[in-house]
């Protein structure tokens, strides 16, 4: 049995009791916010804030765990790696779309993560994880590739993905494939 109160709330809400969001929550917010601002740098904050990037990511984070997408989280070191990851993505989102709406695009989100995740567990870990995952993304090229393998990531299923890019379930698959074949070459350091 867990004594950890972090893995405890964390069972509970993959269990579907909404109310350990509460806890963690409060545990999170302050970190997540800071990491938010850290990641957003100078980007305009006239639609969102460190705030909402912040609570946008633990929301998508808790209908993640609530619909069991991650059956593997099971303790504070991983579930912070993953608050991270779905923070650092919402605000990339939110500087990537400001950019968009000002004329001459937008600044840089920026920001080292390995400098914010100080105080927990293995950062370096969690900021290689990150680069990587970057690198990987940067490297499909194409928006619907980056697409179709962030919502894999997210835990999404085939279908579910098919559906929300607006495709064939096969188209998919076919799209899951190319993006295997580049990120195994990838890996490879391009020689494979």
């Amino acid at each position: 049995m867990p004594t950890d109160p972090i893995t405890v709330w964390l069972g509970r809400l993959q269990a579907g009791e909404s109310s350990a969001a509460g806890a963690l929550w409060q545990t999170y917010f302050h970190r997540l916010v800071g990491l938010a601002r850290q990641r957003l740098g100078a980007a305009p904050r006239r639609a969102a804030d460190e705030e909402d990037v912040a609570l946008s990511a633990f929301d998508s984070f808790c209908r993640n765990a609530e619909a069991g997408r991650f059956p593997d989280l099971a303790d504070r070191d991983s579930l912070w790696r993953l608050l991270a990851a779905f923070t650092f993505r919402k605000a990339a989102h939110h500087v990537r779309d400001a950019g968009r709406k000002k004329r001459g695009g937008g600044a840089d989100a920026g920001g080292d993560i390995e400098a914010v995740l100080g105080r927990e567990p293995d950062p370096a870990l969690a900021a290689e994880m990150t680069e990587e995952c970057e690198r990987l993304l940067a490297a499909l090229g194409d928006q619907d590739l980056r697409r179709v393998a962030v919502l894999r990531m997210d835990g999404y299923s085939v279908d579910e993905v098919a559906e929300r890019v607006g495709c064939a379930p096969r188209s998919v698959k076919r799209k899951l494939q190319l993006i295997r074949g580049i990120w195994e070459w990838e890996a490879g350091d391009g020689t494979a």
